[in-house]
């Protein structure tokens, strides 16, 4: 049973970190089409509002799954047998991590656009080059983080093992050098 909640967990976790990163950048991307980047009071205030909605959402949903995300996957590696040294493990860990690298300044940029955006309202002023920047910025940085979320997902369905992999002196080394975790007790019955 704890395998099979863990590996739910895990799927619904996975779906949330993708779906809601997909739907911000989907929303925020459309809302700059649509109001032209900002150019009249009216797309202003619409752009102010979805970036106040991308920041709520990123806080409420995408935080706390990707808090989540990296218990779940340890545990299931720790409950399913597999060792931490394999080397879809190692990449999807790598690649998760690579993924935060990217989402930390994304989260930066998404504050610092929804009160830049907020403030033009106020002041009935245009959005300054900084907003447009940020927005150039934040773009760009979602690309390689989905990408690199596309990869994870293949990763944990096929579950590659190279052969030059398995056999190198690294990760012999990391194998030995982990073993304080993968002999966490916990129940080895899968079902």
């Amino acid at each position: 049973m704890t395998y099979l909640l863990l590996k739910y967990l895990h799927i619904i976790g996975a779906a949330v970190l993708f779906g809601t990163g997909l739907g911000i950048a989907f929303f925020l991307f459309a809302g700059m089409r649509l109001t032209k980047g900002g150019a009249t009071a009216e797309g202003r205030a619409a752009l102010a509002l979805i970036c106040r909605l991308v920041v709520m959402a990123d806080a409420m949903f995408t935080a706390v799954a990707a808090l989540l995300q990296p218990i779940t996957g340890i545990a299931l590696v720790m409950v399913s047998g597999y060792k931490f040294a394999e080397f879809w493990v190692i990449a999807a860990l790598g690649l998760y991590l690579f993924i935060g690298i990217c989402w930390m300044p994304v989260v930066v940029m998404q504050n610092k656009m929804s009160r830049i955006a907020s403030l033009a309202v106020q002041e009935g002023a245009e959005l300054p080059p900084q907003f447009h920047a940020l927005y150039r910025r934040w773009f760009l940085l979602g690309w390689p983080a989905f990408g690199a979320m596309l990869v994870i997902f293949w990763l944990m369905i096929e579950k590659p093992d190279f052969l030059l992999w398995s056999g190198s002196s690294f990760a012999r080394g990391l194998s030995q050098s982990l073993p304080l975790i993968e002999n966490v007790p916990f129940s080895p019955r899968l079902c």
